[in-house]
């Protein structure tokens, strides 16, 4: 799928991890979901509990070691996770809102003020499907 906003294709020769599960980890699938609760209890977003899992606990992918994303976790213990996404955007969009108050000729900064806005608004469309 090409990009949104440029002329680029993606990454070529660009590999996806090997489908089995890492022989390394002393973890169970049920341990890995209780760390992905108390993550997401504490705050984090679902990219940074994907990082920490693979950082810290050596799972470098969570749906092929659990056979369910990370998001489907948190729905199956009622934490709500699609927001996220949102909330992180909505946060971008004061900070440039608050760069742009103070420096009015940053052209650039208004260029991604504009498209964070436009992201935004599908996301939000999205969410009400």
């Amino acid at each position: 799928m090409a990009t949104l906003y440029g002329h680029g294709k993606g990454k070529s020769g660009s590999h996806p991890p090997k489908q089995e599960k890492p022989y390394w980890t002393k973890l169970k699938p049920k341990e890995a979901e209780t760390i992905i609760v108390n993550l997401a209890k504490e705050g984090k977003t679902t990219a940074k509990i994907g990082l920490m899992l693979r950082d810290n606990y050596g799972i470098p992918n969570i749906k092929i070691f659990t056979g369910k994303k990370i998001t489907k976790i948190l729905e199956e213990n009622k934490i709500n996770a699609k927001q996220q996404d949102l909330q992180i955007l909505e946060e971008r969009e004061k900070k440039l809102g608050k760069h742009l108050e103070k420096n009015k000729k940053d052209r650039t900064a208004k260029r991604g003020f504009q498209f964070t806005k436009a992201k935004i608004k599908r996301l939000r469309d999205y969410h009400k499907k």
